[in-house]
C-alpha cells in the first residue's frame, strides 16, 4: 500500500515523441520553467529538407515546366513560325521563352505559396531565414540569380550536391537568397 502512495506522490511524467525517434524527450509536468522552454524549442524545431527530397521535388517541377512549355510556348511558335527568324547565337526564341516560363513558374509559385507543385506534393516549403515572409528580392536572387548560375553551364549542376553537406541543407541559390527548404509536417506528440 505504501508503494501506491509513493507512486501517487511522484511527479507525473509525460512522454513527448516527435516524428523522429532519435529525438525522444521525456518531460516532467511539474518541471522547472527552463526545461519547459527547452521543450517548446524542441517542439517548434524545423526539419530541413535534404538532397533527395529536393531532387524529387525538382524533377516533379521540371515535368510541370515542360508541360507548361508544351501548352504555351510550342503552339505559339508553331502558329507564328518566328522561331527560326529570331535567334542570337545559340539562343533562339524557343530557348528564351522556355527560360522565361521556367523563371516565372518558380518565382510566382514560391512567392505566392512558398512552394512549387513538386514541393507541395512532397510536403516541403521555402522559408526565409531573416524575415517571416519571403520578399521579392529574395525570390529574384533565389530563382533568378542563383538558378541562372546553376543552369548557365551543365557542370554547375554539381553545385546542387552542396545541399547534402550544409547544416541547413542549403543550395547555392538558398545561400545567396538567405532561404532554406523545410518539411511542412507537424510535430506529433504521444503520451
Amino acid at each position: 500500500m505504501s508503494q501506491l502512495v509513493a507512486r501517487a506522490l511522484l511527479p507525473k511524467r509525460k512522454r513527448i515523441v516527435n516524428s523522429r525517434l532519435r529525438n525522444r524527450k521525456v518531460q516532467d509536468i511539474h518541471s522547472p520553467p527552463e526545461i519547459n522552454k527547452d521543450m517548446e524549442k524542441a517542439e517548434t524545431s524545423v526539419y530541413f529538407a535534404g538532397f533527395w527530397m529536393r531532387l524529387w521535388a525538382f524533377l516533379l517541377d521540371m515535368i510541370t515546366v515542360f508541360s507548361l512549355n508544351g501548352l504555351l510556348v510550342y503552339p505559339l511558335l508553331r502558329l507564328t513560325n518566328v522561331n527560326g527568324l529570331l535567334s542570337l547565337g545559340p539562343f533562339n526564341l524557343e530557348t528564351v521563352l522556355s527560360a522565361v516560363i521556367f523563371f516565372l513558374y518558380f518565382a510566382t509559385m514560391t512567392k505566392i505559396y512558398g512552394q512549387t507543385i513538386g514541393k507541395m506534393i512532397l510536403g516541403l516549403r521555402v522559408i526565409s531565414l531573416k524575415n517571416d515572409e519571403l520578399s521579392w528580392t529574395q525570390i529574384i536572387f533565389r530563382e533568378g540569380v542563383g538558378r541562372f548560375i546553376h543552369q548557365s553551364f551543365f557542370l554547375l549542376y554539381v553545385i546542387y550536391v552542396m545541399v547534402a553537406f550544409t547544416t541547413k541543407k542549403q543550395g547555392l541559390h538558398d545561400v545567396i537568397a538567405d532561404t532554406c527548404v523545410i518539411h511542412e509536417r507537424e510535430e506529433q506528440t504521444h503520451m
